[in-house]
């Protein structure tokens, strides 16, 4: 009898025309930054999405530093973003000088938790930060509302909520800018890439100069300017266009892996009810006015030693399943900036006890279902 095959956490998608793409983009002879592959990804998200401009960049956490770059945050500045999440969405910021100002979330979608933002604005907020836990949309009228009362610029984290929506509107779409990833363990991926949202139009010239080295180059190549040279601050943000061409063939294909992530997060939801009443286990919130973008899920458990013994018990199966993360006002750099036990309960409880399941394009319904039933035969409640 052959072993059982381990099933892993994440397994990258693979399903379109990655390879005939990327052949194509060498043949190009453009294998640099904003080749055609790139204009291409380009043209996709901005008439999907309906946004002025989307840029691809190296990186999420890439992403998040033009939003700094873009906003003049110096040093001082305060920055409103949820402890729960991942370090690029502090970084970003604490890199330009700002200060991290933590916020809880909620217990339900375990987002930013938007009733307790007036009282964590000071006169030296600059902007807030919701992240789209999952990919369910945070309460973005609230967010929005509070951020225009006090003149703040919103930026949407959106590394999990590619195609989401809130309310009919796709995420990403509501602050001034937002962020996208396109790391394999994304949705959609070329291994290593994000993508700004630009959707305040005034803000598209300087970010084409700071994703370009600090210089007017994109200018140069449209024949606006004879000659192109440094007029700002700036970094290489560009990703190769061989990057760009496996991405593009993952975005022709978004249809089908979206449709297949939703009937794996279906399975496991509507396989898992009953199982997780019986033992107090909290499944995944969506709201009504939220359309997933059906990016993980997640349990949250009884407690951290259940947590720990589930973890073990289904690595024993050979099922790979994983936490995170580990609240950032808790971290060393966190308590830098004056984090400290109690600051964000919600996030220092959840934390403890959310585990995140296999969920992936390829992963069989045999496969998930020997998830499901290893789950059911878990006994290490006591």
């Amino acid at each position: 009898m052959t072993e059982r095959k381990k099933i892993p956490f994440n397994v990258a998608c693979f399903q379109g025309k990655e390879v005939t793409y990327f052949h194509e983009a060498i043949e190009n002879a453009h294998i640099s930054g904003d080749g055609p592959f790139t204009r291409k990804c380009h043209n996709l998200l901005e008439k999907e999405l309906g946004v002025p401009k989307a840029l691809l960049t190296t990186s999420c956490t890439h992403a998040l530093e033009m939003s700094a770059l873009l906003l003049e945050l110096v040093e001082g500045d305060e920055v409103i973003l949820p402890s729960f999440t991942f370090v690029s969405t502090v970084n970003a910021f604490v890199l330009r000088g700002a200060k991290p100002v933590f916020i809880d979330i909620r217990p339900d979608t375990l987002n930013l938790d938007e009733s307790q933002l007036d009282s964590l604005i000071t006169e030296r907020t600059r902007a807030i930060v919701p992240v789209h836990y999952a990919g369910v949309g945070c309460e973005m009228d609230s967010i929005l509302n509070i951020a225009q009362k006090h003149n703040i610029a919103v930026i949407e984290d959106n590394a999990h909520g590619l195609f989401g929506k809130y309310k009919g509107k796709f995420l990403g779409t509501f602050g001034q800018f937002a962020t996208q990833s396109f790391h394999e363990t994304k949705n959609f991926t070329c291994g290593e890439g994000g993508a700004l949202l630009i959707n305040d139009p005034s803000y598209i010239e300087a970010a084409e100069i700071i994703r370009e080295k600090g210089t007017n180059r994109s200018q140069f190549f449209r024949g606006q300017v004879d000659k192109y040279t440094w007029v700002s601050q700036g970094s290489s943000y560009l990703p190769s266009d061989l990057l760009a061409s496996f991405l593009y063939a993952q975005l022709e294909f978004r249809e089908r892996i979206q449709e297949t992530r939703k009937r794996i997060w279906e399975a496991y939801y509507s396989s898992l009810q009953s199982w997780a009443r019986d033992h107090g286990v909290q499944l995944p919130t969506v709201p009504d006015h939220c359309e997933q973008a059906y990016h993980m899920f997640y349990l949250i458990l009884p407690s951290l030693e259940v947590r720990r013994r589930l973890i073990a018990y289904l690595d024993r199966l050979s099922i790979n399943a994983v936490f995170h993360y580990v609240p950032l006002h808790l971290s060393e750099m966190g308590r830098s900036f004056g984090g400290h036990i109690g600051q964000c309960p919600i996030t220092e409880d959840l934390s403890d006890r959310l585990l995140r399941l296999p969920m992936y394009y390829e992963l069989k319904p045999a496969e998930q279902q020997f998830v499901v039933e290893a789950l059911e035969k878990f006994d290490g409640w006591g």
